[in-house]
């Protein structure tokens, strides 16, 4: 499946080819604050389905943790995924810049210790403490 997105600007333009897989809601403190949200919703997709079609120079990474690398557009601030150092394969992709209808829906809330205090879960979906 072919999915498509954008940062806030447009300066930064990509595609995905390929599946979502692991799609979820993490509650931890870093995605609340980079996202300015209660929650960030995120998939796993692979490096090699990955393709940056306008603005890759625009692409700036922050290591967030130890080995985590964040990428965001250095112009306008849009989260756009994050590199591992532990698994270089893979990205962790927030769902917020497709353009697309990702076709994918979050199954479970991890990080659900560390949920903002002002926001309540309401749904069904599974919830842990941690990231298993």
């Amino acid at each position: 499946m072919k999915h498509t997105g954008s940062c806030l600007c447009g300066g930064v333009q990509y595609e995905i080819n390929g599946p979502l897989t692991d799609v979820l809601n993490c509650h931890c403190s870093m995605c609340r604050k980079l996202h300015a949200s209660a929650f960030r919703t995120r998939a796993k997709v692979n490096v090699s389905d990955w393709e940056t079609m306008q603005g890759q120079a625009l692409i700036r990474f922050y290591e967030s943790s130890p080995g985590e690398h964040k990428g965001f557009c250095s112009n306008c601030g849009s989260s756009l995924y994050t590199k591992f150092d532990s698994n270089p394969e893979v990205y962790g992709f927030p769902l917020g810049t497709l353009d697309t209808d990702p076709g994918v829906r979050a199954e479970r809330h991890v990080f659900v210790n560390s949920k903002a205090p002002w926001y309540e879960i309401t749904d069904d979906l599974p919830q842990q403490a941690e990231y298993d």
